[in-house]
């Protein structure tokens, strides 16, 4: 049997999990501040006047308010010149005062009235002419009715403002991400103890959701849970599946801390893995190490998605997206959104700098026979890659209990 897999329970294993957030430190108004100072001096030198941020990860980042989008316009208007107003339905202001946390004008409207004209109110009000940045997240029937209410106004695309802004991680959003990524490595020891032969995908799913709440997780956790030849699907198949003797296992899984995402997967077998899933799982480790060497300080992100793919070229798989082999990019940015930009991909020559957070998982996928997927975080220090957890030391201690 695989080290650390199965011989336990969902009882036993919930009993000896502990809130892990006892220490966890909010970010604090100074910081919000900062990053609304950077995304100002970044619209001054773009020549733009101010950018719309619609309610999700882009207004929480630079304002620390929290609020889902919807069918209704709530969000911020934050221009070059650093005045910040918020925009929302008048009956929703009583809740946005309570969310808010940096204080701003409220502009309302009422169920019958166009928000786009307000926006148009707010932006003469203020003199805010000219390009006008719309949160990249915003959708379609917002960007078309802010396009029609204000035909005097260029609108552009808000990415080389937000992400330039988030994709460089403060050294307490690291923390929070650390934090995050520790706990669900303990959900995954776990989930791994209570394998037994019958157990469904659903049983194992809902025992993460229960685990990660039980370390301290702030909302729910994502998590894909995959047996046998389901593990070739890499985001998984509709209907659940029963584990059984030797099933190759593949869980993927994360949670929230503050709003930062963890994200790590782990492949091993329930019993004993063939010379074909020892042999595979050994080439999905060198890819997964060849792109962590490979992110080094100014090279592009591009170059990390390359070395993952010669590594697994090299074993006879591929090449490029060929399978059975690598069907996807190497990895993702991540932070509050669990996928968000820069990408380890063909094609995005972002300079790798200091702060920057990327998932590293270069699944190889074998059709018709299983998928092995090897995924931890790294963040860039100014020395190089960190690993936010240790990577899976081998098929047959998936764990590092041996190393421990």
């Amino acid at each position: 049997m695989t080290i650390g897999v199965g011989g336990s329970n969902a009882s036993e294993q919930l009993a000896l999990l502990s809130n892990m957030c006892s220490d966890v430190e909010k970010i604090g108004l100074a910081e919000y501040q900062q990053r609304q100072a950077k995304a100002c001096q970044l619209m001054q030198q773009q020549g733009i006047s101010a950018i719309y941020l619609n309610a999700g990860t882009n207004l929480y980042y630079f304002t620390g308010l929290k609020w889902n989008a919807s069918e209704r316009m709530v969000g911020a208007i934050l221009s070059a010149n650093g005045q910040l107003h918020y925009i929302a339905p008048y009956f929703e202001q009583d809740s946005i005062n309570d969310f808010m946390l940096i204080d701003a004008p409220f502009h309302g409207w009422h169920e019958h009235q166009s928000p786009y004209l307000l926006f148009q109110q707010v932006c003469q009000q203020h003199k805010l002419e000219g390009k006008v940045a719309i949160d990249p997240s915003a959708s379609y029937f917002l960007v078309d009715g802010l396009v029609k209410a204000n035909p005097k106004l260029q609108f552009v695309n808000g990415d080389s403002i937000s992400q330039a802004c988030r994709m460089q991680k403060s050294a307490n959003e690291i923390a929070l991400m650390q934090k995050a990524k520790d706990m669900t490595m303990e959900v995954q020891k776990a989930a791994a103890k209570i394998l037994r032969p019958g157990i469904s995908t659903s049983e194992v799913t809902e025992f993460i959701h229960q685990a990660h709440q039980k370390v301290g997780a702030s909302g729910s956790s994502f998590c894909i849970v995959l047996f046998g030849l389901a593990s070739s699907f890499p985001h998984g198949v509709k209907e659940p599946q029963i584990l059984q003797e030797n099933d190759w296992v593949l869980i993927d899984t994360g949670c929230l801390v503050e709003g930062y995402n963890s994200d790590i997967t782990r492949t091993y077998a329930f019993g004993e893995a063939t010379e074909h899933q020892r042999s595979a799982w050994l080439s999905e480790q060198k890819a997964q190490l060849a792109a962590f060497e490979a992110a080094q300080l100014g090279q592009a992100c591009a170059n990390v998605d390359a070395a993952a793919r010669q590594a697994l070229a090299n074993d006879g798989y591929g090449p490029d997206y060929d399978l059975p082999g690598l069907p996807h990019r190497t990895g993702h940015g991540c932070g509050l959104d669990i996928h968000e930009g820069p990408y380890l991909v063909a094609g995005d020559n972002t300079p790798l700098a200091e702060g920057m957070v990327f998932s590293n998982e270069p699944m190889l996928v074998i059709p018709d026979h299983f998928g092995v997927r090897l995924e931890d975080h790294f963040y860039m220090s100014a020395n190089g890659p960190v690993w936010f957890t240790q990577p899976s030391p081998s098929v047959d201690d998936p764990f590092g209990y041996h190393l421990s």
